[in-house]
């Protein structure tokens, strides 16, 4: 989550614990690695450490720039350590036990938000490194202290207990935050779904399928279709959450069915719930699971599946469907509309002119926001949003 943005762009980073110099050389430096001047930021980063040791988003960017993944995990480790003494030395020796004030509420304290986010890039390289004990081990610490999720590891969780082989924790979790009370009115699971029971295996009522087709996040049900097929083969389970799931979030099996190449990296764009840049990270995480052998040969199985992905030319008055799952080209810049060629495309385009560059201009300023510039000025909408989802509740310290 943006700094500049939030309650850190108001109080301070973590809560004004964070020196000014340090944190506009580290500012500098960010900006410099934007725009992919790495040597240039590194002086920066130097001063913004010299004048704050504790600056600990600094050695996070310190961390992205090592030369390799095992100096980069290094780095953050002794950040982490470093972290944990800060706040121990601000709250008092008990305040990562179960039953301090502190545990239960990490982000919505300001002093303790650098802190979340050196674990958040701890999860990111560890992955990345293949060391999934380490990224389980360090997300449910996340949850522990943050049960609530504000940076929503819940997202990525459910994809990096697949890969250590705990399939049955991986379903359960997913069970425990696609709850209805926890979709409807944000009631949290119990440990925030970290308590790890036996996950059910019980087919979905027709009310539950109809509740959940209103809205349910797309990558705890394409954990749970997998989890369910692993466990428990061609099951009606695992065949009604991959119908749920392709529901949500077509954009992720239309890849996998499509056998397209898996991302090389995250998509760091503005995005929509359940919407092609969430799928895209999904697939960064998870597409290799889903490409194995079995798993791929049963959700290409599907046909009620399969029957949800097939799309029609978008072009009024032409009648062709699709045969063969992404078999026709989307619209390259707003991915909303399908063409079976490119004579349909072009005729359609006067119709679809208007609708396409105001989903660009929404993508657009919702990507300014987010980095904290102000939205274009001949925007014609007034825009009210916030890169930090928790301006409701916030507490910082003051010693």
């Amino acid at each position: 989550m943006n700094k500049r943005v939030g309650a850190e762009s108001l109080f301070g980073v973590g809560g004004g614990t964070v020196s000014e110099v340090s944190r506009k050389n580290l500012e500098i430096a960010e900006d410099l690695c934007r725009k992919r001047k790495p040597i240039e930021a590194l002086p920066y980063l130097d001063k913004a450490l010299k004048a704050d040791d504790a600056n600990l988003d600094a050695y996070i960017q310190l961390a992205f720039l090592a030369p390799t993944l095992d100096d980069s995990i290094e780095v953050l480790e002794s950040a982490e350590h470093k972290g944990r003494g800060k706040l121990k030395q601000a709250f008092g020796p008990n305040c990562f036990d179960d039953d301090s004030n502190e545990v239960g509420n990490f982000w919505s304290i300001l002093e303790t938000r650098p802190y979340m986010r050196v674990l958040q890039s701890l999860v990111r390289l560890s992955f990345e490194n293949k060391r999934f004990d380490k990224c389980c081990e360090t997300i449910t610490e996340m949850l522990r202290l943050c049960p609530g999720d504000n940076m929503k590891q819940r997202s990525w969780f459910g994809s990096v207990l697949l890969k250590t082989g705990r399939t049955k924790d991986a379903l359960h979790f997913s069970q425990a935050w696609m709850e209805r009370d926890t979709r409807h009115h944000g009631t949290l699971p119990s440990k925030a779904g970290c308590d790890w029971k036996e996950p059910s295996q019980e087919p979905l009522t027709q009310e539950t399928i109809d509740d959940m087709s209103q809205w349910t996040p797309a990558e705890h049900l394409y954990t749970a279709a997998y989890a369910s097929f692993k466990l428990w083969g061609d099951c009606e389970l695992a065949r009604q959450y991959l119908h749920l799931a392709v529901k949500m979030n077509p954009n992720t099996v239309i890849k996998i069915l499509a056998k397209v190449e898996q991302p090389k990296s995250l998509n760091m764009s503005a995005r929509s719930i359940n919407g092609p840049e969430e799928a895209h990270d999904y697939l960064w995480l998870a597409q290799d699971l889903w490409m194995a052998e079995d798993v791929w040969n049963w959700a290409n199985s599907q046909e009620a599946t399969r029957n949800l992905l097939l799309r029609k030319c978008s072009r009024d008055g032409c009648n062709n469907e699709e045969k063969s799952v992404a078999e026709f080209k989307r619209c390259a810049a707003c991915h909303e509309v399908w063409y079976c060629g490119p004579q349909c495309q072009k005729q359609h385009w006067k119709q679809h002119k208007k609708a396409c560059q105001e989903h660009q201009r929404r993508k657009q300023m919702l990507k300014m926001i987010s980095q904290g510039r102000p939205p274009p000025k001949d925007s014609t909408r007034a825009v009210i949003a916030s890169a930090d989802f928790s301006a409701e509740g916030v507490t910082t310290r003051f010693h």
